[in-house]
């Protein structure tokens, strides 16, 4: 059943290459970014995406049953590309027909559509109004 979670995220949560971070807890408590840093620099390495140049966001989220990290980039002019890693046991994976984002994820997308539209997606484009925009 559904039950709200603690999402945040900050102007200063934000890696090497401009990608902003959110977290979701389903406990409620704070999470340890830097658990989540190795992997995103992985998922980051196996792709051409030039992260400089590309408006994207990461989702730490420390779920019930898995820790999740969503890296979501914007391309073609209007598309949402994503990654979805889920650590299992101490290795994380990547598969798309057992593991997805969540409706708690979704609120952060939603959020990001918004971000995107209003920094991107219009007459005067900026990627750095995208990446201070939370």
């Amino acid at each position: 059943m559904y039950q709200p979670r603690t999402i945040e995220s900050d102007v200063h949560w934000i890696d090497i290459d401009g990608i902003k971070i959110y977290t979701i807890s389903a406990t409620n408590k704070p999470i340890n970014i830097s658990m989540f840093n190795k992997r995103l620099a992985t998922v980051k390495s196996q792709s051409e995406v030039n992260w400089r140049e590309t408006a994207a966001f990461a989702i730490y989220h420390d779920g019930e049953n898995y820790k999740y990290l969503v890296l979501a980039w914007w391309g073609n002019d209007n598309e949402l590309f994503t990654s979805v890693s889920v650590k299992i046991k101490h290795k994380w994976v990547i598969d798309p027909k057992q593991y997805s984002f969540c409706l708690y994820d979704m609120e952060v997308m939603w959020r990001e559509r918004n971000i995107y539209i209003e920094t991107m997606d219009c007459e005067v484009p900026s990627l750095i109004g995208y990446r201070v925009s939370r």
